[in-house]
Formats: structure tokens, C-alpha cells, sequence
């Protein structure tokens, strides 16, 4: 059988729908989501292989303006995940003006001369003749080689979206085993999850000045798994409120990110939780490494 491949890039201002998207692509949950802007930090590969084609979509971090050295890694990522791949899928809103983070981004596709996809994400939000305006909009700004209109949360239109992205596979290898969905070491998608639950859970400014370490992850002889996890914050104030009265607030969380946990490596999780202090540590260099946000 002769196989191809595309590596297609995932593109969009923050709290669009990439990550959204990318799991119903996938089929599982591989990036964690949020309604808090900046929740994905890292450019993380979903692998979806149907047939003779695999597709690797690249989920990037939301384009937006960096105030933090953690931001500069996350936006220097998104730039970057334009370059060198088959095709760029864009998604925006179903809004009929274009905002500043997609006039850069815009710039970035037309620079790296890839195809590129717009998809107009949560149209269940919309009525249909408000598309129209949108697609007029956005086809004046760059010539899209499709535009497609989607619900990533439903699924409407991902099909369609899958059959143009078949037009970019090319022939050769597969990029990764058939059987991954994902590139990401399971260390990394355990602290994502916990990662996760603490956007869901915790209010304003503290969930974002959040780093998780895996600090332990073993494997017993019956197949459960012990998983050590440090949560570091910013400030004495927010580990406090992470931890919560008597606990309540680290033991939810906990709990909620155990059964992801489980439901990702189809076993039973034993989940330890720890909150730490680091000053300030998305504008050290050093600590922004450290926590493996590292290009």
C-alpha cells in the first residue's frame, strides 16, 4: 500500500476552537480546553490515520501580545508552526471583521506561501446568512484555497474539512506509528490534564500563573499507576486559594484530573498532589525552560 502524509498546521487567536478541534480530529482528548484564553502552551501533534493517509494536525498556542516570557515562547510557537508545513487551517470566529492577532497571522501564512484553509468555527452560534459576510470579509483579505464553515464541538463540518486536507497528504512514510494520536510523552499529558482542571476550576489570574511537574510515574505489576504531581503558582496568596479550606479546592481537583487521567491510559490512576511557590516564574528564562516550555 502506498502511503502519504500531511502536517498541517492549526492556527488562531486564543479561545477560538483549535483545541477543540483538534480532539473531535482525533478522535480523543490529547489537548486540554478551556474558556480561559492562552490555555494551551505548547505546540502539541494530533495523528489521526485513515486509510493509506496521516494526517498530523499541529495544535498551537493562541496568537495574541506576549506580556510574559512564557508568552513570547507561546507566540514565537504559533509564528514558527507556519513555516514548513503542507497547509495552514485558520480559524476564526464567525465575526465579519478581522482582528489584529488575524491580520498577523495572515501575514505569517502568506509569508510561508503554504495553502491555506479558513474555517469559520462555532456556527451553531450564528444564523447561516451571517456567514456570508464573514467569508466576504475574510476572502478580500487572502485568497483561501477553501473556506469552511464548522462546529468543532459537534463535529459539522470536520468531515468536509478532513476531505481538503487529504489534497495536501504526500506520498511517502508516515510521520509517526499508526496507532499514536498523539506525540506527546504521557508525562506531559498527565500535568496537561491536571493543568486543565485547574483553568476549570479556579478564578482571574491564578490558574494562569500555573506550572505542573510529574515529579513520579510508575507502572505497578497489576498495571495501575502512581502518578506524583507538584503544582507550582506565583504567589504565597494563590497556593491558598489552590489548596483551598481544608483542602477542598486540591482535592477536587485532584479527583476531576485522576479520572482523565484513567480515562487516557485505561487504568486505574493513584494521583498525589502538591502546591509549591515560585515567584514570578513565568519571566525567568530559566523556570520557563524548566517547566518545558523550551523551543
Amino acid at each position: 500500500m502506498k502511503t502519504k502524509s500531511a502536517m498541517i498546521t492549526i492556527a488562531g487567536r486564543p479561545n477560538v476552537g483549535k483545541s477543540t478541534l483538534t480532539n473531535y480530529l482525533v478522535g480523543e482528548k490529547i489537548a486540554i480546553v478551556s474558556n480561559k484564553p492562552q490555555t494551551t502552551r505548547n505546540r502539541i501533534c494530533g495523528i489521526v490515520t485513515r486509510g493509506d493517509t496521516q494526517f498530523v494536525f499541529v495544535d498551537t498556542p493562541g496568537y495574541h501580545r506576549a506580556r510574559t516570557k512564557l508568552g513570547d515562547y507561546m507566540v514565537n510557537i504559533a509564528r514558527e508552526s507556519i513555516a514548513d508545513v503542507d497547509a495552514t487551517i485558520l480559524v476564526v470566529e464567525p465575526i465579519a471583521s478581522i482582528g489584529p492577532q488575524e491580520e498577523g497571522l495572515i501575514e505569517k501564512i502568506k509569508a510561508s506561501k503554504s495553502p491555506a484553509i479558513l474555517c469559520i468555527n462555532k456556527i451553531d452560534t450564528v444564523e447561516k446568512e451571517a456567514l456570508l459576510e464573514v467569508i466576504a470579509v475574510y476572502s478580500q483579505a487572502m485568497e483561501f484555497a477553501a473556506i469552511i464553515p464548522i462546529c468543532a464541538k459537534t463535529g459539522d463540518g470536520v468531515e468536509q474539512l478532513l476531505q481538503e486536507c487529504e489534497k495536501y497528504a504526500v506520498e511517502g512514510p508516515f510521520l509517526f506509528d499508526e496507532e499514536l494520536t498523539t506525540d506527546q510523552p504521557e508525562r506531559q499529558v498527565m500535568a496537561e490534564i491536571i493543568r486543565e482542571k485547574l483553568l476549570w476550576c479556579l478564578d482571574r489570574e491564578v490558574p494562569h500563573g500555573t506550572a505542573v511537574e510529574i515529579t513520579k510515574f510508575s507502572e505497578r505489576d497489576n498495571g495501575i499507576i502512581d502518578i506524583d504531581a507538584t503544582i507550582y503558582c506565583e504567589k504565597a496568596s494563590h497556593k491558598g486559594i489552590i489548596i483551598g479550606k481544608q483542602g477542598a479546592m486540591l482535592k477536587k481537583i485532584s479527583s476531576m484530573a485522576r479520572n482523565d487521567c484513567e480515562k487516557f491510559m485505561g487504568t486505574k490512576v493513584y494521583l498525589t498532589t502538591w502546591v509549591k511557590v515560585k515567584e514570578n516564574w513565568r519571566d525567568s528564562d530559566f523556570l520557563v525552560r524548566n517547566f518545558g516550555y523550551s523551543e
